[in-house]
């Protein structure tokens, strides 16, 4: 802060780390986040208190407390550089060329199939960077910082704004030719032997129910197998090992159907279903990069669907 009244550069990081302070309880950890060290910190506070000319943090040895009079500033300082970000937000926003990092959170087989479409963005933005984590649980991705999200249309919050990415997906009912050699061929959903079905755990910790539908009939069974799995990778495995009876998407298995691996059952009970959506939170101002990412992703839903299951 100068004499003047009129805030710094310097000024702003002393208040960005004197918010993280407070947050964190500890210099060590204030840092951390901040990305500088423990020692610069705490120079960059102690600059800022000299200015003020009274003490933010009661300091000893063990532990960090705000004083009474940096309760005070805290509460005073705190939406007003929520506004500073905001506002350097949305000049950043307005630059021509996107830059920056993107994070996206999908499942794997989301991940597989918006992969095509990330290295065309990278090529085509070539300051842009993206960072893609897939995992089977559903996670809050503003609460885990990312800016995006991919998950099938029925395992979005309802809070989310969602824009399918016009890739269609089908499920495939498989096993293996050895474990259908002493078994009959299940000709509808009704003659599978349930307590032979793989169970499938969905991101939000639910168990799937099958669905099956043919010439406007809708069907679900209750997969009551002895073994569990959120993995489809660790499914297939089983599956190929004898395992039982596994549903899958289409793509995870497809491979394995081609080459005689694995054997589709009731394929006319299986038709085509809407694939993936992308999700986010309504975003005042979103960054340039965010938007662009949003434009091709309008863009390929345009196109026609083609068949990714080969």
């Amino acid at each position: 802060m100068t004499g003047s009244g009129q805030l710094t550069d310097s000024g702003l990081r002393g208040l960005e780390a004197v918010l993280a302070i407070a947050r964190r309880g500890s210099f060590r950890a204030a840092a951390l986040d901040l990305g500088v060290s423990t020692t610069a910190l705490s120079h960059t506070v102690g600059r800022l208190e000299s200015g003020l000319g009274v003490r933010l943090f009661n300091r000893t040895t063990r532990s960090v407390s705000l004083s009474e009079a940096g309760r005070t500033f805290v509460e005073r300082i705190g939406p007003a550089v929520a506004e500073i970000r905001t506002a350097m937000e949305t000049v950043h926003s307005l630059r021509q060329t996107p830059s920056g990092v993107l994070r996206i959170n999908a499942s794997a087989q989301a991940g597989r199939a918006i992969a095509p479409l990330i290295l065309d963005f990278l090529r085509r933005f070539p300051e842009m960077e993206v960072d893609l984590v897939t995992e089977g649980r559903l996670v809050d991705i503003v609460a885990e910082g990312f800016d995006l999200g991919i998950r099938p249309a029925d395992l979005i919050p309802r809070d989310m704004i969602a824009l399918p990415l016009g890739m269609s997906q089908r499920h495939a009912v498989v096993a293996s030719p050895d474990w259908l050699a002493s078994r009959s061929m299940p000709r509808t959903p009704a003659d599978l032997p349930v307590d032979e079905c793989i169970q499938v755990r969905l991101p939000n910790g639910s168990l799937l129910r099958w669905p099956f539908e043919r010439d406007g009939e809708m069907v679900q069974i209750n997969a009551m197998g002895r073994l569990v799995l959120d993995e489809a990778a660790i499914a297939r495995t089983a599956v190929l090992g004898g395992a039982g009876i596994g549903f899958f998407i289409e793509q995870d298995v497809a491979e394995d159907i081609a080459a005689g691996r694995l054997v589709r059952l009731l394929e006319d009970w299986t038709p085509p279903r809407p694939g993936f959506s992308l999700y986010y939170p309504g975003r005042r101002n979103p960054t340039a990069g965010f938007t662009a990412f949003l434009s091709m992703v309008r863009e390929a839903a345009r196109r026609p669907v083609q068949d990714s299951g080969g």
